[in-house]
């Protein structure tokens, strides 16, 4: 398919974190973008602004008349069900339909693609890469799976020659990629409901980094079954990061890498994980063959992801922080890091579980995860694309965490729930809505303050 005959892009499920970047870049590139979305959200509204019409019934009526030619092309999520009728519309009548994966592997074939995989920590550090590319002058279009912070969006650069992409495993995604530079954070069980088990995500992920011929192009994390540059906090590795300090609420840390050793590297994110995946878009940049300087610049100036560990609140008497985490690895991870900033303090953890399937299959882990903090709050399980499975219920998934302080609520409870208890440091976590409250449970705790 050529992209430069497409004269108009119609997204199915435009409201997604990885499809608005998509829109986004059609935009900028001068095409005609529309589409569809189940709900209003601030990431729609954010497009809304941009000249792009989208609209909230499934109704073929709706669709602009324009998009009825035969340049253009329909881009869908995997969430959108396949008895869809604007779907099904175009389908049957042979419109070129793509997924979003594919549209990102057309688009990136032809460019010198970095591509961040993991079951973890991709949308920070594909940010951070984008960022330092596009700090050091690189002509780089960064498509993130969240909001930088420091653009205000999931789109960094509008270049033609570099590209950054998140290779997301969901449903083999990132399989119709085409790295030049590549790099596995982590390879934990998830999406079982789509792999069956782990041996079968593993197996994914080998056939993604097998992708990168040139081995010296692939980095990995120690503990991972493949081959590659390794990297590694406080461990012997190709790339390591040690003598990590932390001055003014900032890591900073010394990095060996195969050729010699850099110096005092400033990160502000907080948490081991973050400092992880720093070191991951460092080496990846390193390889690529900036400077030092840049890379080191850039770092420095990174702000960080929106809903990743992000601060709403953070005052002496108060921490409010929001994070996306919704896998018991993430929330350990978020667990050290408020520890470790925040040692005397009680932590109330409030968690939205994402997915049947999820909360199924992990949830001893979750039980484990949670029962660290000093109080839990849960909500109801986030359906996101599932039906209800019997027997799978946030009560049920409380009934398993050993803690002396939890409770569930319902939303309307949430606010008052929180004001009630007496935790120095608040987190709220989860990939569904919850990510909507952010603002409401903000608004009500600065008014205690």
């Amino acid at each position: 398919m050529n992209l430069n005959q497409i004269h108009n892009v119609y997204f199915i499920g435009i409201g997604g974190i990885g499809m608005s970047a998509l829109a986004r870049y059609f935009k900028a590139i001068g095409k005609n973008v529309s589409g569809y979305d189940k709900t209003e959200t601030e990431l729609t509204k954010e497009l809304n602004h941009l000249g792009i019409n989208i609209h909230f019934e499934d109704k073929i009526d709706l669709i602009p008349a324009e998009y009825f030619a035969e340049n253009t092309l329909v881009i869908i999520t995997p969430a959108v069900p396949k008895t869809h009728s604007e779907w099904n519309y175009f389908l049957e009548r042979d419109y070129e339909v793509k997924k979003r994966a594919e549209v990102l592997g057309i688009i990136t074939k032809d460019t010198f693609c970095f591509a961040v995989a993991g079951t973890h920590g991709k949308t920070t550090t594909s940010g951070i890469l984008g960022h330092i590319l596009f700090e050091s002058g690189v002509d780089v279009t960064a498509f993130v799976g969240g909001i930088v912070e420091n653009y205000n969006s999931n789109l960094i650069g509008n270049g033609k020659t570099v590209t950054v992409v998140e290779a997301d495993e969901f449903d083999r995604s990132f399989l119709h990629l085409y790295p030049n530079i590549a790099c596995v954070t982590s390879m934990d069980a998830d999406h079982l409901d789509i792999y069956g088990d782990k041996s079968a995500i593993e197996a994914s992920f080998r056939e993604f980094a097998d992708k990168v011929e040139d081995k010296s192009n692939l980095f990995i994390t120690k503990e991972l079954p493949i081959k590659g540059v390794t990297c590694a906090v406080n461990e012997d590795a190709d790339f390591m990061a040690f003598n990590i300090r932390i001055s003014n609420s900032q890591y900073v840390f010394d990095v060996k890498t195969p050729s010699e050793t850099l110096e005092n590297i400033e990160f502000g994110l907080p948490g081991k994980h973050n400092l992880m995946n720093a070191l991951m878009a460092l080496a990846m940049a390193k390889t690529f063959g900036l400077p030092t300087e840049d890379i080191a610049s850039a770092l420095l100036s990174f702000k960080g992801i929106k809903r990743r560990f992000s601060y709403q609140i953070k005052t002496e008497k108060l921490v409010y922080i929001d994070d996306y985490a919704h896998h018991p690895t993430e929330i350990n991870a978020i667990h050290q890091a408020v520890r470790e900033l925040y040692p005397d303090k009680k932590v109330l953890a409030i968690f939205q579980p994402h997915l049947f399937s999820r909360t199924k299959d992990f949830a001893d882990n979750f039980a484990q995860s949670l029962s660290a903090f000093d109080e839990v709050i849960l909500l109801d399980i986030y359906p996101a694309r599932e039906l209800p499975m019997e027997g799978i219920t946030s009560q049920w998934l409380l009934d398993k965490i050993h803690n002396n302080h939890k409770k569930l609520v319902s939303k309307k409870e949430l606010v008052a729930s929180i004001l009630e208890s007496d935790a120095n440091v608040i987190v709220t976590i989860g990939a569904g809505d919850i990510g909507e409250m952010v603002s409401s449970i903000k608004k009500a705790l600065n008014e205690t303050l």
